[in-house]
């Protein structure tokens, strides 16, 4: 594999957990791109103490860190070929980022989502609330375009010139559902791999607060609505 794989992890407030995530994520990556996503904490010394690059992004939002990330692979390393997203959290397996973009370079897939299956998950890794958003999403995603999602997973690989013709917008929460409704929009290839999930550090910012996970809500139906009567 000689492709070149850029990371993007948005990040707020996560100094416990960054340098796991940097630590363990596969030496196949060209380079990982850290978002600070307004921390006030140590985050950003500690991610590019883990050799990582670090980004600010002072405006709050998911989309928003991503999108700065992108923009840095654009300015930076436009040959890049696959990105893969993942969260700072350490919630995922970094070193599954292998199987992630096998699909990739064996069967020239498009886009692979890390599915968050049940018999993967590790007690409590997931609220009620986020298996439940889950399946709605995908349930309502399957009805209106024939989708064979599972997941709205955060932890994701797609081609770098996919991801560009995708013209990402969303700023918030919506982030990763957008991305899989353009994606069946511009009939991309795409499979989901069953990926190991555990309880994350800290105290999440969306699905940990009544707010946040009310919003999210809100946001990804709004995609999803959005998209089933263009």
């Amino acid at each position: 594999m000689s492709s070149k794989v850029s990371v993007i992890i948005p990040a707020y407030n996560e100094q416990d957990s960054i340098g796991k995530v940097i630590s363990e994520i596969p030496s196949i990556v060209t380079e990982v791109i850290v978002v600070s996503n307004n921390s006030t904490d140590d985050t950003e010394s500690v991610a590019r103490n883990a050799g990582a690059t670090v980004l600010k992004e002072n405006k709050k939002g998911y989309g928003y860190a991503c999108l700065l990330g992108m923009q840095h692979i654009a300015n930076t390393a436009p040959d890049t070929d696959i990105v893969v997203f993942l969260d700072g959290d350490y919630s995922d397996y970094p070193e599954e980022l292998l199987l992630l973009i096998k699909p990739i370079f064996e069967n020239n897939v498009d886009m692979v989502i890390g599915a968050r299956v049940a018999h993967l998950r590790l007690p409590n890794s997931m609220t009620p609330q986020q298996v439940f958003g889950n399946w709605l999403a995908t349930f309502l995603m399957k009805i209106f375009f024939g989708a064979k999602f599972t997941d709205l997973g955060p932890f994701r690989a797609i081609k770098y010139q996919k991801l560009l013709d995708l013209k990402m917008e969303d700023k918030t929460y919506g982030w990763t559902v957008e991305m899989q409704l353009k994606a069946l929009k511009h009939n991309l290839s795409y499979v989901e791999i069953p990926v190991r999930y555990r309880k994350r550090i800290g105290i999440s910012k969306v699905s940990g607060t009544i707010k946040g996970t009310v919003l999210a809500g809100f946001k990804i139906l709004g995609w999803i609505f959005k998209y089933s009567f263009k």
